[in-house]
Formats: C-alpha cells, structure tokens, sequence
C-alpha cells in the first residue's frame, strides 16, 4: 500500500484525513509539531516532528520523506502570532517541501488551501496562501490544490468552535453581518475525497473548490448549531462593525499572546470576500457524495459534552481574564495603597519581623502568577499552582487569624470559590 505523509496530522482536518487513509488500509506517516504529545491521543500512526519553521530546506524533508509516496498538506495558519508565521507556514516551509518532494519522487501531492484564497480578499492570509498554489503549480509534481468551505465535523475547532460557542450564548445570537455565505462542507466527505484523490487516475495538476451541496447564510449556520444543541431559539442580533472592530483586534492581539482564535480580523476579511465556495467540480472529481449541515448534525446527535463545550466556550476566557486579574491587583494593593494595612493585619497575626518580608514576598508571588496565568502554554500549571497557594494561605491564615473565619465580610470564605476557579480553569484546558 502506498505510504501517506500527512502533515498537520494532530489539527482538525489532518487527524480526520490521517484516520481516514489508515481505516482504508494506507499505512500513514503522521507529522506534527508535538509529536510525543500527539502520539498519545493517536498511538496507531507513525509519529515524526514535522514543524515547517524547523523545515525550511529541501534537505531538511528527506528523512520525512523517505519511503513516501504521496503526502497530504494540511498546514495552515490564519495570522502570525506567538508560534505562528504566514510566511514559514505558506511559503518558506511549502516551498521547501515542494523541492524535497521532486527530489525524492514522491508520486502525489494534495494541498489543503480554503475558499478566497486569492490576493482581491486583501488579507496576508489569502496572498501568503495564494503564494503556496503558485508554487506548487510552478513544480513538476502531480499536485493537487483543494479549497474548502467552512469544514465541519463531530468534533469542533477554530471557525467551528466559535460558530458553536455564538450558538450556545444566552437569549441572543450577536453575529458582525451574517449575511455571508458559505456552502458547509462535512469533514468525513472532505477526508472521504482526499482518500479518493489519492487512487491512480484521479484529477491531476488541478485547483478544486470543496462546498457542500446547501447554501447558507452565516446566521443560518448558527441557528441549526444552536437547534442542534438544543438550546431553543435565539434572535440573531447584527453587531455594528464599530463596535466589534475593537473586539477583532483584541482578538488579534491575543493571538500574539499565544491564545489564537477565530475571531480575528482576518476571518471577517475573508468572510466578507468570499467563503462559500462550487458543489460540483469536485464531486464530479472524486464521486463524494456530499451531506448538507442538517443530515449530518441529524446523524451525529449533540451530547452533553458538547453543550458543556459550546455553553462554555467564552466562560473560560472570561474566567482567566478574572483570575488573573484578582491575582494581579492583589499583589499591587499590596505593594501599593494597602501596604501598610496588610503589614498591620500579619503582625496582628503574630508575624513580628517576618510581617515585612512575607507581605512583599507574597505580594510579588501573587503578581508574577497574575502574569505568568496569561501566557497560554502555562495556564492550567500556573492555575493548579494559584490553588495550591491558595490552599497554603488558607491554612496559614487559619492558624493566625481564625477569627476571619466568622468576619461579616468572609475573607476566607471568599477564598474557596477562588480555588474552585482555579481547577475550573485547570481542568478546561485543552490545546493541540
């Protein structure tokens, strides 16, 4: 059988098109920027580091490519930000790779694109995306391009994710536009086409747009999500674009931090371009027959996992923003406005002249945690951390002053939901 390298193995369509190809009996050679990490969720497949900002020579591809005779691209980024760069994931890796693939014969290569990726949508995105089909169509490979629709499957990420957690909000669905168009494209018949694209014979050196069969407007979409859930209806409100626009370059920004998200400037860019994508050519192509958003939401009955997901998808944003917040202002009182108070309250304690040391040790502890919750790959640590820290003051507290057990104000009292918000916060999180 012909080996696959699939890369992007560990995101959303690359997982669905690496199962797939291996139900189907291909023997998959799995990439991924965190392999070890990887490996554990999907133990079947052949783990390999493939991150293209270590890969930007053709030399650099051979080992992946030894043995391989076709390879799936599904590495893509929406905007640079922390780990993520347009130009290494659309151009200097692609095109690296491109060079390795003539090198070493590899038969076939499919290439994951998206509908609107063309330079008139105005955004980094599309141009660097653009750049990645100019090269490829400039090779000598028998190479094919594929650009989906908004792709969606069992499990949710990204776009997706989004469109659920607007889904599941209380009493209104808030939507910027709404009017936009997309032709939603299931995953298993995306994946089902990749498989099928791969067989001797298949369409090649060609660009194929993959929509499914119904057109829908944007609100459409998040009203059979939200019925999909369970949830009832909801108004769809239209959200004037002077006052989403600060939340697009929040969004942005948190990017930059390590927190990246659909809701980002470039999405409602590429959305207002063009998103929905043609039904035909590629059914024509592959003999995909593709299901509309109803038959496979019908199929695929929404668990309590997933209203969890969905009703909380901007609660735990919320939440960090909250603790870190409580933690930040914290240490700063303390080093500030409350410093005398607080240096008042350990020495009635029973601190003496420790009482000085312990306030401004504590109070920079709790500053740094503030901080150091917000960078994205230390958040369920740094929450599990602040519990543990918390339950430390607690207990110190108690020994020194237990009459706060029975102050009208409860300051210990008020402590143990706090803990509650850290494992919370802990235990939601969940990154690739």
């Amino acid at each position: 059988m012909t080996r696959v390298l699939v890369l992007g193995a560990s995101g959303f369509i690359g997982s669905a098109v690496a199962a797939h190809l291996a139900e189907q009996g291909c023997p998959v050679r799995a990439g991924a920027r965190r392999p070890a990490e990887a490996r554990r969720r999907l133990p079947a497949f052949e783990w390999v580091a493939a991150d293209f900002r270590d890969l930007t020579r053709a030399d650099d591809w051979r080992p992946l490519l030894d043995g391989v005779e076709a390879v799936v691209n599904c590495v893509g980024v929406l905007q640079d930000g922390a780990g993520d760069s347009l130009e290494i994931a659309h151009r200097a890796g692609p095109a690296a790779l491109f060079a390795a693939c003539e090198a070493a014969g590899v038969g076939r290569l499919i290439h994951i694109s998206a509908v609107g990726a063309d330079a008139a949508a105005g955004t980094a995105y599309a141009r660097s995306k653009q750049a990645t089909e100019i090269l490829l169509a400039g090779s000598e490979l028998d190479w094919i391009v594929l650009r989906p629709s908004l792709v969606v499957g069992r499990a949710a990420y990204g776009g997706t994710a989004l469109m659920r957690g607007l889904a599941a909000l209380p009493l209104v669905i808030p939507l910027i536009g709404g009017a936009q168009r997309f032709r939603p494209v299931m995953l298993p018949d995306l994946a089902e086409a990749v498989g099928r694209l791969l067989q001797p014979g298949a369409p090649s050196r060609t660009t194929l747009e993959v929509a499914g069969p119904e057109s829908l407007t944007l609100a459409e979409v998040l009203r059979a999500f939200r019925d999909w859930l369970g949830l009832g209806t909801a108004p769809v409100i239209a959200v004037p674009r002077a006052l989403a626009w600060p939340v697009l370059k929040l969004g942005d920004l948190l990017g930059w931090l390590g927190w990246p998200s659909s809701l980002r400037s470039t999405s409602l860019a590429q959305m207002d371009y063009y998103v929905e994508g043609d039904a035909e050519a590629w059914v024509a192509a592959t003999g995909v027959a593709p299901r509309t958003l109803s038959q496979f939401l019908s199929a695929h009955p929404a668990t309590s996992a997933d209203r969890w997901y969905a009703k909380l998808y901007f609660v735990r944003p919320v939440s960090i923003a909250a603790l870190s917040l409580f933690w930040l202002l914290t240490g700063l009182i303390s080093l500030g406005p409350g410093y005398r108070q607080a240096i008042a309250i350990l020495e009635l304690g029973g601190y003496g002249r420790w009482a000085t040391p312990v306030e401004q040790g504590g109070a920079a502890f709790d500053v740094a945690m503030g901080l150091a919750l917000l960078r994205a790959r230390w958040t369920a640590a740094v929450a599990t951390c602040m519990c543990v820290a918390t339950a430390g003051y607690l207990v110190a507290g108690s020994v020194s002053l237990p009459q706060l057990w029975t102050d009208p104000l409860g300051p210990w009292l008020k402590v143990i939901p706090m803990m509650a918000l850290c494992l919370f916060v802990a235990a939601t999180e969940d990154r690739r």
